[in-house]
C-alpha cells in the first residue's frame, strides 16, 4: 500500500512537468519544420504525411492508416475523461467552499497510517490552504465545462454531421496524436490544483473507509446544491467570462463551418474523389475557418484559465501551429 501511495503521489507531483514535456515535444518539430522548411524538407514532409487524412492521403500512405471515422474514438474517450475530471474538481470545489472544520481533519493521521505513513501526501490541509485552492478549483470547473461542451459537440458532429466515406483514411500517427491530445488537454487545464484535488479525494475515501470499519458516523457529507454551484461560478472574475464568451463565439462558427462541410457530401457523392469548394460563414474570409475557429476556441480556454499556467500556454501553442500547418494542404485540396 505504501509503495502504491508513494507512486501515486510522485505522479501527481510530476504530472505537470510530464504534460509540459509532451506539449514541447509536439510543438518543437512543427515549429522547426515551418521556420527551416528549406533545410529540413524531410521533416516537413513527414509531418504533413502524419497529419494527412481523407482525400489528402494517397494509396501509398494507407498502409499506416486507420478509417477516418475513428475520429469518434477521440471524443468518446475525451467525453469520459473530461467528465471524470469535472466530477472530481466539482466535488473538491464544493466540499471546500465552506470553511473546513476541525472534525474533517480528525482522522487524517489514521488515514495516513492506513495509507502507509507517507507524510508527503499531506492528506490534512489547513483550512486556509484549502480555501486558496478552492478559488482555483472553481475556475477550473468552468474551464472543464467549456472543454466538456467542446468534446460533446464534436462527438455529435462526428456522428450526425460528418458523413465519412468508407475509403477515407487517416495516418496512424495522426490518430495516436489525437488520442494523446484529447487526454492531455483536459488534464492540462487542471494542472494548477489537481495534486491537491486528488489528494483530498484520496484522503476522504480513506477516511470514509476507516469510519465505516470503526462504525463511526460520517459527518463530512455535504449535500450538493445546483443553485450554490451556479452562484460559485457566477462569482468568478472577468477573465473567466471573457474567455467563455470567446469560446462560445468560436464554437458557434466552428459548428456552422462543420455543417457547411458536412452538407457538401451527399449520398450520391459518398465515394466521390472530387473536391467541393465550401461557401458561407467564415469560408468567405479564410480558407480553413474550422481550424481558425479551433484556435479561437482554445484562446478562449486560455483566457478563462487566467493565463497564468505555462502548461495551458503550451497547450494553446500546440493547437496553433498544428492547425496552421494542417490548413495549408487542406487549402490546396479545397481549391483543386
Amino acid at each position: 500500500m505504501k509503495m502504491i501511495t508513494m507512486a501515486v503521489w510522485w505522479l501527481l507531483q510530476h504530472l505537470q512537468i510530464l504534460l509540459r514535456i509532451v506539449w514541447v515535444a509536439g510543438i518543437t518539430p512543427i515549429v522547426i519544420a515551418s521556420i527551416l522548411h528549406r533545410h529540413v524538407g524531410a521533416l516537413r514532409r513527414f509531418i504533413l504525411v502524419a497529419a494527412s487524412r481523407g482525400k489528402l492521403m494517397n494509396n501509398a500512405k494507407t498502409r499506416w492508416s486507420v478509417p477516418q471515422s475513428y475520429f469518434l474514438h477521440f471524443y468518446l474517450v475525451s467525453v469520459t475523461w473530461t467528465t471524470f475530471l469535472l466530477v472530481c474538481m466539482s466535488y473538491f470545489a464544493h466540499c471546500t467552499t465552506a470553511t473546513t472544520s476541525s472534525d474533517s481533519l480528525r482522522y487524517s493521521s489514521v488515514a495516513s497510517y492506513i495509507a502507509g505513513g507517507v507524510d508527503a501526501l499531506s492528506f490534512a490541509k489547513p483550512p486556509y490552504i484549502l480555501a486558496e485552492y478552492n478559488k482555483q478549483a472553481w475556475k477550473t470547473v468552468l474551464v472543464l465545462l467549456l472543454i466538456e461542451a467542446q468534446v460533446v459537440r464534436r462527438l455529435y458532429e462526428t456522428v450526425y454531421v460528418f458523413n465519412y466515406c468508407h475509403s477515407a483514411r487517416m495516418h496512424i500517427l495522426g490518430y495516436l496524436t489525437g488520442m494523446v491530445f484529447y487526454i492531455a488537454a483536459p488534464l492540462s487545464v487542471c494542472s494548477l490544483c489537481y495534486p491537491e484535488v486528488f489528494s483530498y479525494i484520496i484522503s476522504q475515501s480513506i477516511n470514509s473507509i476507516f469510519r465505516k470499519e470503526a462504525h463511526i458516523e460520517d459527518t463530512e457529507f455535504t449535500e450538493f446544491k445546483v443553485l450554490e454551484y451556479g452562484i460559485s461560478l457566477l462569482k468568478l472574475g472577468w477573465r473567466q467570462w471573457t474567455g467563455t464568451i470567446i469560446f462560445i463565439w468560436g464554437s458557434i462558427h466552428q459548428h456552422r463551418c462543420h455543417n457547411i462541410l458536412g452538407s457538401l457530401r451527399t449520398e450520391n457523392q459518398e465515394e466521390s474523389t472530387d473536391y467541393f469548394i465550401p461557401y458561407g460563414d467564415w469560408f468567405e474570409i479564410v480558407s480553413c475557418p474550422h481550424y481558425l475557429a479551433e484556435i479561437v476556441i482554445y484562446a478562449g480556454v486560455l483566457i478563462a484559465t487566467g493565463g497564468l499556467d505555462l502548461t495551458v500556454w503550451l497547450l494553446f501553442g500546440f493547437v496553433d501551429p498544428v492547425r496552421c500547418e494542417g490548413s495549408d494542404p487542406s487549402k490546396r485540396g479545397a481549391t483543386k
